[in-house]
């Protein structure tokens, strides 16, 4: 399978790529509008990459955030998802490649990324790529919705 990865413009097929892909990633998953669409694409250090089959259907994304904090520079990998259709093709390993390429190149001295322990073949996909578990404690504060 031929596959293409870039940083992502918003063309029509966009919105509804993500539409069908969040899904697949959580079952809570809520598609973004295109109004969030443009506000990630234009964010300050966030990079979203689509990876693109032959026929230029969107067929993967990844969220790529580079940051400052006063003791280095950062990055961190969210929402990789590949379409069910085309995993096990190269697609993930094409996004997070490019992703950690990205973050070399913005000066990032590490790279994190989240993955739930029912999603095995991502977990085996990111440590083939180097990524190590990483034992630390992970707390979260819900907001409320607005």
């Amino acid at each position: 399978m031929g596959k293409r990865v870039d940083q992502a413009l918003l063309g029509p097929d966009l919105v509804p790529a993500f539409a069908r892909l969040l899904p697949q990633l959580a079952a809570d998953a809520r598609a973004p509008t295109r109004a969030e669409l443009e506000e990630v694409i234009a964010a300050p250090g966030t990079t979203l990459l689509v990876a693109r089959d032959e026929q230029g259907q969107v067929v993967g994304t990844l969220t790529l955030v580079v940051y400052a904090t006063p003791n280095k520079r950062l990055s961190l990998i969210e929402d990789v998802v590949v379409d069910a259709a085309t995993r096990g093709q190269g697609v993930g390993a094409a996004l997070v490649s490019e992703a950690l390429r990205l973050a070399r190149q913005h000066g990032a001295a590490q790279t994190d990324l989240l993955s739930h322990d029912r999603r095995q073949a991502a977990i085996r996909l990111y440590r083939r790529l180097g990524f190590e578990r990483f034992e630390t404690n992970v707390f979260r504060l819900v907001h409320a919705a607005k």
